[in-house]
């Protein structure tokens, strides 16, 4: 038994904005759009979402606060300020951090009674305004799942199920500025997407065919997307989306929950480091699901690590046994465990956390 449900509507191409983007209309008349400080400003995207709304006679307020790895303040920030005003629908331009935002403000603006911690309860969540998301990097694929990654007061990430957004307006030509290293850790992020939707004990046929195009696409483009080239990173964009397609079904693994402190303690970007630990991770689900494992390596010629060595992705990190220590017991408690075939102790994902961290 499985089921598949993907109901956003998604358009791909130049300058989409301009040739579907009117769609919106029928969303109401007042947008708030939540985007980061700058990009947006420099690859031409918020430039054209505003023309776009002006045009549709849809008034617009810009949020240009978002921060890498938004945090539950800047969202409760975000829902004070705006909270005596009415909109009728929010759109999330940048990366994946404006793009879960929106998804949380979303809900926070129409129940204004909550706050980001009821994000986390879904009793609690029974309206939201509708969102519009345009991704201007290809990694996360939020653009067609219904998370949200927040970063709590304890600097702990933290993914909630809120909503699937209404509209994804995918523009590659956004994507052409994107410097080498983000091209690698959002390109490492999506194809972390699509290899643990494939190997999550969550899958499904549809799951698997999307997860199965994605990897071959990573594979042949991201080196030449991280070299500059324009067609290979329209075609990343496409393996993002694919690949966000498929961890809305499957959820991710723990590879993911395994990241999230080497990202929120080490500084290291989010598509890096679940990269990093995700083929020692990949060995010991080996344990449970061995001719799906050598499947993706076959896919990435044999060897995903080697792959990956071969991005330059690895990076020296500083890290102390207390740090492991206590990462490792985290990781063990993690509801990504019940998705991820094979046995996971605390002793098997210290043991992961070496190995990983001394490539």
């Amino acid at each position: 038994m499985w089921e598949f449900y993907m109901p956003t509507d998604v358009f791909f191409g130049d300058h989409i904005l301009s040739k579907r983007g009117p769609v919106m209309k029928i969303l109401g008349k007042r947008a708030l759009i939540v985007t980061g400080r700058t990009s947006s400003k420099k690859n031409g995207s918020l430039d054209d979402l505003t023309d776009l709304l002006e045009k549709l006679d849809i008034s617009y307020v810009v949020f240009d606060e978002v921060e890498e790895n938004p945090s539950f303040a800047s969202v409760e920030r975000a829902a004070e300020r705006f909270r005596d005003e009415d909109f009728d629908l929010v759109v999330g331009l940048g990366g994946g951090s404006p793009m879960d935002f929106a998804k949380a403000i979303s809900v926070l603006l129409k129940e204004k009674d909550l706050n980001v911690e009821d994000l986390y309860d879904s009793e609690k969540i029974r309206r939201w305004l509708p969102v519009v998301e345009i991704p201007t990097t290809a990694g996360t694929g939020s653009e067609v799942t219904p998370y949200s990654v927040l970063t709590d007061q304890e600097g702990n990430k933290r993914g909630c199920r809120l909503m699937f957004p209404v509209y994804a307006f995918l523009d590659p030509r956004y994507t052409y500025s994107m410097p080498e290293d983000l091209v690698l850790s959002t390109g490492v992020d999506a194809l972390s997407h699509a290899v643990e939707g494939f190997l999550s004990r969550r899958a499904t046929p549809p799951s698997d065919a999307l997860a199965l195009e994605a990897m071959k696409i990573i594979h042949k483009y991201l080196p030449k997307a991280m070299g500059g080239d324009e067609k290979a990173r329209r075609k990343m964009l496409i393996a993002s989306c694919l690949a966000g397609m498929v961890i809305a079904q499957t959820s991710t693994t723990l590879a993911h929950a395994m990241g999230y402190p080497l990202t929120t303690e080490k500084g290291i970007k989010h598509g890096r480091a679940t990269g990093m630990v995700l083929p020692f991770v990949m060995n010991v689900m080996r344990e449970e699901i061995p001719d799906r494992v050598d499947e993706v390596n076959r896919i990435f010629r044999k060897s995903l690590l080697n792959f990956l060595k071969d991005l330059g992705l690895y990076q020296r990190v500083e890290v102390s046994q207390e740090e492991l220590e206590r990462w490792s017991e985290k990781a063990s408690r993690a509801k990504h465990v019940s998705n991820t075939p094979g046995t996971f102790t605390k002793e098997k994902i210290l043991m992961i956390y070496r190995e990983a961290l001394s490539v």
